[in-house]
């Protein structure tokens, strides 16, 4: 059996972050709800960078139609569950890490045991889980932890992260008191402020809120673990500066565009409001 050394098994990491600053990862505790999407790739990204603690919940079991995009996803994998076949995955990328795993998913029972010790969360839920995601967000902003959203966007990437004391996310997206589809698109439309993936959607048949239908790529998955990876290190070693609410980021890979959003006030901003307004419009129009 071949044995396994830190050091040595992340020593390439060493030019981009100093040996000190490896083993100041090695002790680091990200909690990640959801291991499907991006989920999966923010795992596998954060356990090559050598993160050794990691909370993670999801209750679904891979299927068929997670092959397109979920890093766990395959025949030999097919009705296992997801946190099983993650957790498998990733301890034999380092059998040292100490990971605790929420079978349920995450829950407002287990929230608080799932938060517990966590110095960064990294937001992989599914995009149709709203009453949750807002329990998460809300519980790190209560107990002082940094929070990130980064959701693939057709061929891209949008991020927003929610750090404490700064704009909460409950402040930014305004969902409190709107119906299930309009919470969905204030979600969408906050978090890819500007929207650029609008431009090469070519069925729009394929997205309905309603039917808790989007369409995907693997593309836009892998951008989103890069930048908010990327991002996680920037956080827990204190260096480089990080975008946070209400400004935001969104890279397109297929529009060769990058583009920095700053909304004041959230989905109050009339600009934001216009934009729900619109792809309301256009979802029922193509409904």
């Amino acid at each position: 059996m071949n044995r396994f050394d830190y050091t040595q098994a992340f020593s390439r990491n060493i030019g981009w972050v100093t040996a000190d600053e490896q083993e100041v990862l090695r002790k680091k505790k990200v909690a990640i709800a959801g291991l499907g999407g991006v989920g999966g790739s923010h795992l596998i990204t954060l356990t090559r960078m050598g993160i050794g603690q990691f909370c993670v919940a999801d209750l679904d079991d891979f299927e068929l139609a997670n092959f397109n995009r979920q890093y766990g996803a395959g025949l030999s994998t097919i009705d296992m569950p997801k946190v099983d076949v993650m957790e498998k995955t990733v301890r034999d990328i380092n059998p040292d890490l100490e990971i605790t795993t929420f079978k349920q998913g995450v829950n407002m029972t287990n929230l608080d045991a799932f938060l517990e010790g966590v110095d960064i969360y990294v937001d992989s839920l599914d995009i149709f889980v709203l009453d949750i995601r807002r329990a998460v967000f809300a519980a790190c902003y209560e107990k002082g932890i940094p929070a990130i959203t980064a959701a693939p966007m057709g061929m891209g990437t949008a991020i927003l992260v929610f750090l404490p004391g700064k704009m909460s996310f409950e402040e930014y997206f305004c969902l409190e008191g709107h119906s299930f589809e309009d919470q969905i698109i204030r979600f969408v439309t906050g978090v890819s402020s500007s929207m650029q993936q609008r431009n090469y959607l070519v069925d729009r048949s394929a997205v309905n809120f309603l039917k808790k239908k989007v369409p995907s790529t693997a593309m836009g998955i892998e951008l989103a673990a890069g930048v908010a990876c990327s991002n996680v290190l920037k956080i827990l070693l204190n260096r480089g500066d990080v975008i946070c609410a209400p400004h935001g980021l969104h890279f397109d890979a297929y529009r060769n565009s990058l583009i920095k959003t700053w909304r004041p006030y959230g989905n109050r901003n009339p600009l934001q409001r216009y934009m729900c307004w619109r792809i309301k419009r256009l979802l029922r129009e193509s409904a």
